[in-house]
């Protein structure tokens, strides 16, 4: 792997920090006891670090998510770890009848809000709902819905705690028989030397990205739960991201009636 490559990371924790820092330490200064709930203080940081972030990071993988998205999602859709809700503007209205957004970080619920709404999702029509709950609260989220049609988890799984047990038990239990889940995710490289290095960053990434692991074969994981009758499985990774320490697979899987 080129060293450039390998060290193009460097860039964007300057950035990370630079936006995150101050509004953190602004936080800290006004309710010291923030220093005692460090999830929140990771909620406080990663705000303003999303703003920045956020569109281009939905821009770079637009023309995947349109043709993961848009075709097939459909019924109640659950999108874990919604952000500031760009997934709404993939799905086609028409064909959903709920958008369930899962976003831990309350500090993103107004945006979130916002896309919502203009999107036509709304709280008072009962065809939006925002769960502040984490993707690993498997029975926090079954008593807030029932099991749905689409589960969609885009740059999400890369952070939560025990990711395995939390894909098997999003997908046994929480979307339903015969529904679909859609993924799009950073992974593990298959390339050895590319591995290597997101092992290497992947401490100071989850401590500035909110948890975010670098290292993590998401797309094996997802496709070893089993019990999958159609969809189209994993998707080759995109052209050109094979040295990419950010390099993303995507796939749609449908589960079993």
């Amino acid at each position: 792997m080129r060293l450039s490559a390998a060290f193009a990371i460097l860039p964007q924790f300057y950035l990370v920090f630079k936006v995150g820092l101050w509004p953190t330490i602004l936080a800290i200064c006004h309710t010291p006891s923030l220093l005692l709930q460090p999830h929140e203080l990771s909620h406080i940081f990663m705000s303003p670090v999303w703003k920045l972030f956020g569109d281009g990071i939905d821009g770079n993988a637009r023309t995947t998510k349109q043709k993961l998205i848009t075709p097939h999602a459909y019924g109640v859709v659950l999108d874990i770890g919604a952000g500031h809700g760009h997934t709404i503007n993939y799905l086609d209205h028409s064909r959903i009848t709920k958008y369930v957004a899962l976003e831990p970080n309350t500090h993103m619920h107004a945006e979130l809000r916002r896309t919502a709404s203009a999107a036509g999702y709304t709280e008072s029509a009962g065809t939006l709902l925002i769960l502040s709950c984490g993707a690993e609260h498997i029975s926090t989220i079954l008593s807030s819905i029932p099991p749905v049609d689409t589960l969609i988890s885009i740059l999400t799984i890369c952070s939560v705690p025990s990711p395995q047990n939390t894909i098997s038990g999003l997908i046994t239990e929480v979307v339903k028989p015969g529904g679909q889940i859609l993924f799009y995710e950073h992974c593990l490289s298959d390339r050895k030397d590319v591995g290597w290095w997101q092992a290497f960053w992947t401490p100071l990434q989850r401590v500035v990205f909110g948890g975010c692991s670098l290292d993590r074969p998401t797309q094996k994981w997802i496709e070893d739960v089993g019990g999958w009758v159609g969809g189209e499985g994993v998707w080759e990774m995109e052209e050109g991201m094979e040295e990419h320490l950010f390099g993303c697979r995507a796939g749609r899987f449908v589960k079993a009636g």
